[in-house]
């Protein structure tokens, strides 16, 4: 149950920031529910891979690296995802910050007592 909880405050968090960021667009809330599916699995399968790569830059830059490997993560969802449009890398940059950031919040509030 936890795993539902968690797609779905991505998914609300990644649709209500199409409304501050206007560089990240999606048609519909559906798409934001299959864009936050797709996030999961690319953060489970390709994420890993693209840190393993990384870690050299991400130890020369002190950790700001892995920004840069979120927003690739970000950028391929958007490929597989239809419905959705990022209009650049630094959008795509500044969405993964701020969907990491308050997906992180809300998720130590409402999936805190699940474990």
């Amino acid at each position: 149950m936890g795993i539902i909880v968690r797609l779905l405050i991505t998914a609300v968090v990644a649709f209500g920031l199409t409304k501050f960021l206007t560089g990240v667009h999606f048609d519909s809330f559906s798409t934001a529910i299959i864009f936050a599916i797709v996030l999961g699995i690319l953060n489970v399968v390709v994420k890993p891979i693209l840190q393993l790569f990384g870690l050299p830059f991400t130890i020369l830059t002190l950790g700001f690296f892995a920004l840069v490997i979120n927003t690739i993560v970000i950028l391929m969802a958007e490929y597989f995802v239809d419905g959705m449009q990022i209009d650049g890398f630094w959008w795509a940059f500044i969405f993964s910050i701020a969907l990491s950031f308050i997906t992180w919040l809300l998720n130590s509030v409402f999936a805190s007592g699940e474990k």
